[in-house]
């Protein structure tokens, strides 16, 4: 903002208006006017929010000038800023006053004692002296009078301009929150014309695009809903799907046995504490967050659910059948449907969970051993704080390991939170040695302002075998109001290195996944987006890969966790010190004492900080914080070449020596 280039206009004390449905004006009332123009009215209102939110940061920055962004307490009066500055301007004028004085006192002497000398009718070069210091001395006391009459018209400027600045603060102080009220009243304005626009668009609709299941998949809309729009066009399928001839039917015989399932060994959990019912304003927090990172900004447990991200993370084996299945396929096309379908399942979960799990502390660890029950167990170790990244290592006894290092990057749009996940994730099959590796797609939480909170994921995925070279390109469609599919959809191809489809895959990633075997394709129907022709696959009949398990029975209250989240808290005996069940804010907030958890969480994270430091001033000549994970260890990963952090082992054979002496003490 202090080095501003020509044609630039100062967001802080711009106008912004609306000129008809899709243009809007930005000018700073002199020579400089912006005209412009959107695409449709939807996007014209997306950027006058953003440019009223960015212009009171704008006022905000300028009258104000620390950068801490904490607006929870109020601000002091803006006349007690003002009257400190003139009561220290006053006292430095008092004690110029004083020095005046003294140089009046010490001039006048001088000049006297001058005079006294100029009586002794001194004569030649001891006569000239004298007359040019008493000259000097003269313009000395002048020149002192002046600096003194400068600085009591400054302090009588400054007075009198004090009324003016006084208003100038209270006027900024103002108009800020008169942008956020203004803003809230848009967003309820927006979403009641949203309404009223799907309410014509319903009436108008033909009988066939009426059955369109919107957020709540079939169920009424709620009437907060505030969905974000996206055009359905761009969404069309990339591909068509025709049943294939009889004859192939009759050659191709379906082969999918039953899990075997186990019965478990311990009687776990199937309750935790109902979520109570207190009540904050999650705007009055976010509004002043726009654009930051979701990890930095010190949020309540308010706003949390009962569990950290690492115990989140362990939620990705809840469909672990699915791997067990591929682990048995002879066909690596075949197990490539299986590992795509879990990729898709461990979505499943999130469809109500708008909770934000615990931010784990450095060097936190959860274990979740299930070998017993279902063949396998897992480890996950926060293993970075900034960036917060969390690694993960988890092994089965039916033939298959599975890794992941994520780090979460995350922004607040204003109307919604976008989540990146970001790293890969590796499915390793013993039998075959089939290497395949993923990444996560986008998670939005939209109506962050205003409305009920839903949720939706959009984006692509490629799952790649790196031992074959087959491949499953999936696809998932964000929600669109317009469009006739099902929402939350889901598809996919798999195909082999030379390109050949062999199965396509389809389903939502809330529901169930499907796979149809391809006996023939070719190019043909319906023109795609610019014109490309879309391949037409001739499928035998779809099979069931993956349906999500039933909810319990008072899921609502329970933050919407499944059967596995439930007890992933749960308190057991001989986990590791650092282990996520023992974080005392986490379990504060789940036996429903908030208060406390917000005290111990706050304590938490300060003992965190004092931990880092003190790393920093041990390794003052390192250009980077030297933290070292306990259970894994930084290096390259062979297969993408990113620097990931990998399982070293001796996890397990400490927790059955119980020797944990190597854990830091985080809680």
């Amino acid at each position: 903002m202090g080095h501003t280039c020509r044609g630039t206009i100062n967001l802080a004390t711009a106008t912004i208006t609306v000129d008809d449905a899709c243009n809007f004006v930005i000018s700073n009332g002199g020579a400089q006017t912006y005209h412009l123009k959107a695409s449709c009215e939807v996007e014209r209102q997306r950027w006058i929010t953003a440019l009223e939110l960015a212009k009171a940061k704008a006022a905000r920055m300028q009258a104000e000038s620390d950068d801490s962004g904490d607006d929870f307490s109020p601000s002091s009066p803006p006349n007690s800023e003002v009257q400190s500055a003139l009561r220290t301007l006053g006292s430095k004028v008092e004690d110029l006053s004083t020095c005046n004085d003294l140089i009046s006192k010490h001039g006048s002497a001088l000049q006297r004692s001058l005079s006294e000398l100029d009586s002794l009718r001194l004569t030649g070069e001891a006569g000239d002296k004298i007359r040019q210091v008493t000259e000097r001395a003269t313009l000395f006391r002048i020149t002192s009078n002046a600096m003194i009459n400068a600085c009591r018209d400054f302090l009588a400027l400054a007075q009198a301009h004090s009324k003016r600045w006084q208003k100038a603060l209270q006027a900024e102080r103002d108009q800020r929150v008169r942008l956020e009220d203004t803003l809230e009243q848009l967003a309820k304005q927006h979403n009641h014309l949203e309404r009223a626009f799907r309410g014509a668009a319903q009436a108008n609709a033909s009988p066939d695009s009426k059955g369109a299941a919107g957020p709540g998949k079939g169920e009424a809309s709620d009437e907060d809903d505030d969905n974000e729009f996206f055009d359905a066009m761009e969404e069309a399928p990339e591909f068509i799907t025709v049943p294939a001839d009889p004859q192939f039917h009759k050659s191709v015989a379906g082969r999918e046995s039953p899990s075997q399932e186990l019965l478990p060994l311990r009687k776990r959990r199937t309750r935790i504490p109902d979520k109570p019912n207190y009540s904050l304003n999650l705007w009055s927090i976010m509004k002043n967050c726009i654009g930051k990172e979701l990890s930095k900004i010190p949020m309540p447990v308010n706003f949390n659910e009962p569990i950290s991200m690492l115990q989140r993370l362990s939620e990705d084996l809840e469909y672990h059948e699915l791997l067990d299945k591929a682990a048995k396929c002879h066909s690596s096309l075949e197990q490539m449907c299986y590992v795509a379908a879990f990729s898709v399942s461990s979505y499943s979960t999130t469809v109500h969970r708008t909770g934000k799990p615990f931010n784990p502390l450095l060097g936190e660890t959860y274990e979740l051993d299930r070998r017993r029950e279902s063949g396998y167990r897992s480890l996950c170790e926060q293993v970075s704080h900034h960036p917060p990244a969390a690694a993960h290592h988890a092994i089965s006894d039916r033939g298959w390991t599975l890794r992941q290092e994520i780090t979460v990057a995350s922004k607040f749009r204003g109307k919604y939170l976008s989540i990146m996940p970001l790293g890969t994730i590796h499915a390793i099959f013993e039998k075959s040695n089939n290497h395949y590796t993923w990444k996560k797609v986008t998670t939005t939480v939209h109506n962050i302002i205003v409305g009920k909170l839903w949720i939706d994921q959009s984006g692509e995925i490629d799952v790649v075998n790196h031992t074959t070279g087959d491949r499953c390109h999936l696809k998932f469609a964000p929600y669109s109001y317009f469009s006739r599919d099902v929402a939350r959809k889901v598809t996919g191809v798999v195909m082999d290195k030379d390109g050949k489809a062999h199965y396509v895959l389809s389903g939502t990633w809330d529901e169930k996944m499907e796979f149809s075997r391809v006996m023939q394709s070719s190019r043909g129907g319906e023109n795609g987006a610019e014109g490309k022709q879309k391949t037409v696959y001739q499928t035998l009949k779809a099979r069931e890969v993956w349906r999500k398990n039933p909810q319990p029975d008072g899921a609502e209250s329970m933050y919407f966790f499944t059967s596995l989240a439930l007890t992933l808290n749960e308190s057991e005996d001989g986990v590791a010190p650092t282990d996520s069940r023992r974080r005392p804010d986490q379990r504060l907030m789940e036996e429903g004492r908030w208060d406390e958890a917000n005290a111990e969480k706050q304590r938490l994270e300060e003992k965190q900080r004092s931990a880092r430091r003190e790393r920093e001033r041990e390794a003052a000549t390192a250009p980077h914080d030297n933290y070292q994970a306990l259970w894994f260890e930084r290096c390259e990963d062979r297969i993408t070449g990113e620097q990931v952090h990998i399982y070293k082992g001796g996890y397990w054979e400490n927790k059955e020596r119980g020797s944990w002496d190597g854990c830091p003490d985080i809680f």
